[in-house]
């Protein structure tokens, strides 16, 4: 898949265009990226992809309130989404700055600017709820006038729904915060996961013989804090092990390590069950299966090592009561 940041660089071809900030990857986005593709085909066009970094509601949020300001958790990291948008299928991607002059853009211009002069769209895909241009101005009756006028059609597609309920990212930061794994496993189609890279830690973990890989994060905020069953992807090739990327069960705490003093960044601390080996420097994509309980404060490390046993032996019991 080819990114492209901005409107400066031109479109690689004539394309069929979506847009969305695609944070998560549910089950509504993945049904709008197949529609894309199959658009795409039918026309002899590529499948392109419009999104944003920061998140425009993030944007405006600051905007109102300044740097404290709350914003919504980041499912995705921007290399996730990109990863995920590849993986559907997409042949390119343009990152758009949403900044004072994105949210400016008259819908007429956005739709000049952006889709037509940068992104070369010869049709557009939406969703049903999409608004577009300064103060959410444009919709789909104005976006199909303007198609005429440039040369390009318009489609949407419904919302997609899980009993009865929109699937929105919305609805999955939702469940994630509740720590209801089993319903955001639900809305996305898959189980939430975090991908980063393994880097120095205090090593404190292996003095109770429970090594942690530290995974560097970039969701800040966290869409879920806590300890949690994970498996973990780790592609072993990469650690000079002739083997494919196999799959750890683990457990894993994400959060900021209150009993240790706190950490001003979140971290994520993972440990594999039946693994031996050094994890510096390698990616994991961590999985989350299910949730033992919040982060907590202890009163010290010894009472704070009783609880990790604890949390080890409700995690293997997970795994063992799985199906085989």
């Amino acid at each position: 898949m080819r990114v492209l940041r901005g409107l400066n660089s031109p479109a690689r071809a004539p394309a069929a265009v979506t847009i969305g900030n695609f944070d998560g990857m549910h089950r509504g986005h993945q049904a709008l990226l197949r529609q894309l593709k199959a658009e795409a085909a039918s026309r002899g066009l590529q499948p392109s992809v419009l999104t944003f970094a920061p998140h425009p509601r993030e944007f405006f949020a600051r905007k109102l309130a300044g740097s404290n300001a709350s914003v919504p958790a980041r499912l995705h990291t921007l290399r996730e989404k990109l990863e995920a948008l590849a993986a559907a299928g997409v042949a390119e991607t343009r990152v758009c700055a949403f900044n004072e002059a994105f949210a400016a853009l008259s819908p007429e211009d956005f739709v000049k600017q952006v889709l037509v002069d940068a992104m070369q769209a010869k049709h557009v895909l939406i969703g049903d709820d999409f608004r577009f241009g300064a103060r959410r101005a444009g919709d789909f009756a104005l976006l199909v006038s303007l198609g005429h006028h440039y040369g390009f059609t318009v489609s949407a597609l419904d919302s997609q729904c899980l009993a009865d309920e929109r699937i929105s990212s919305s609805q999955v930061r939702a469940a994630l915060a509740a720590g209801d794994l089993q319903r955001a496993e639900a809305l996305l189609g898959y189980p939430y996961a975090m991908e980063g890279r393994v880097i120095q830690g205090r090593q404190l973990g292996r003095t109770i013989g429970v090594p942690t890989a530290n995974v560097q994060i970039r969701h800040n905020p966290l869409p879920l804090r806590g300890v949690f069953v994970v498996e973990v992807a780790l592609d072993e090739t990469k650690l000079a092990v002739p083997q494919k990327t196999r799959r750890y069960p683990g457990i894993a705490n994400l959060g900021y390590r209150p009993t240790l003093g706190g950490d001003s960044r979140p971290l994520l601390e993972v440990h594999l069950f039946d693994f031996a080996g050094d994890l510096y420097g390698a990616h994991l994509d961590v999985r989350f299966l299910a949730k033992l309980r919040d982060e907590m404060t202890f009163a010290n490390f010894e009472a704070l090592t009783r609880q990790i046993r604890d949390d080890l032996s409700q995690a293997r019991s997970f795994f063992e009561s799985q199906p085989v």
